[in-house]
């Protein structure tokens, strides 16, 4: 802070802020105080960017466009994601075999790969054996041509 301002300090919490804005921002994280209500439902939110936000979900509003391919997206996390599609970045690393990811969820899930005590899906008809159902799902329809009903 510049000299003679006072610093606000969060009385949950002793963290500093350099103003009372920001301050009661921060307090709301305490107190679970949700000031903006949406129009269309129920829902609230602590900061009106995070109910800019939700209301997209109601109007379909997609603002932010790919510039490569046109595809828009209600969220820039969700441009910012879909671009890595076309620079082949893929920043989530995993730790045990080095392979790369472009989606955090997507690391996770290959994550599961390496645990010696995953559950496995496994085939009732031929006992081949899955990291997961979906894989499980597809092996009954290509291999023993059974769909689920």
């Amino acid at each position: 802070t510049h000299t003679g301002e006072k610093e606000k300090i969060c009385p949950y919490c002793g963290q500093k802020f350099a103003s009372n804005g920001t301050l009661r921002v921060h307090i709301r994280s305490h107190t679970g105080e949700r000031p903006y209500q949406c129009p269309y439902c129920d829902k609230a939110f602590s900061k009106n960017d995070g109910l800019k936000m939700h209301i997209r979900t109601h109007t379909r509003e997609k603002p932010y466009k790919c510039n490569e391919c046109n595809k828009a997206f209600s969220q820039k996390r969700g441009l910012d994601e879909h671009m890595r599609t076309h620079t082949g970045e893929k920043p989530f690393q995993c730790d045990v075999c080095d392979l790369s990811f472009s989606l955090k969820k997507m690391l996770s899930r290959h994550k599961l790969t390496h645990n010696p005590n995953r559950p496995m899906a496994e085939c009732q008809l031929c006992h081949k054996k899955f990291t997961r159902n979906d894989y499980l799902k597809v092996h009954m329809e290509n291999v023993h041509g059974e769909t689920e009903s």
